[in-house]
């Protein structure tokens, strides 16, 4: 299973912007993604790329807002996250497993330590 290392989160005002990142490996062998926790409720997976074609796959929930990427080079995985709204604030994962199905179900079989992100005025 791959190691992965969140960062970036942090308190941010509605409307506003955030960037995590991911320090990970295997990004030609696994499919990774990103998803969230809040207080008293379920995971829920928010958003995945593909390894096999860079496809990328969204929550409705936050479609249209957040964007997930890869920086092979550098072996990190983003979540730029746009329009950010109170509902966001949660402990962002990022996660990897083999399908995007499996990551978007929040089941997956490597993640990390968690980012909180609060939303905040």
């Amino acid at each position: 299973q791959p190691q992965l290392a969140e960062s970036g989160g942090g308190l941010v005002q509605p409307g506003g912007s955030l960037r995590l990142s991911c320090a990970t490996s295997g990004f030609s062998i696994y499919d990774f993604g990103w998803f969230r926790q809040a207080p008293g409720k379920e995971r829920e997976g928010l958003a995945c790329i593909s390894s096999h074609d860079g496809s990328t796959s969204y929550a409705d929930s936050v479609k249209g807002r957040f964007t997930i990427s890869i920086d092979t080079a550098k072996n990190t995985m983003y979540l730029q996250m746009n329009s950010l709204k109170s509902e966001d604030t949660a402990v962002y994962y990022c996660a990897a497993d083999y399908g995007c199905l499996k990551v978007l179900s929040a089941r997956v079989g490597a993640w990390g330590q968690g980012t909180l992100v609060a939303v905040s005025s």
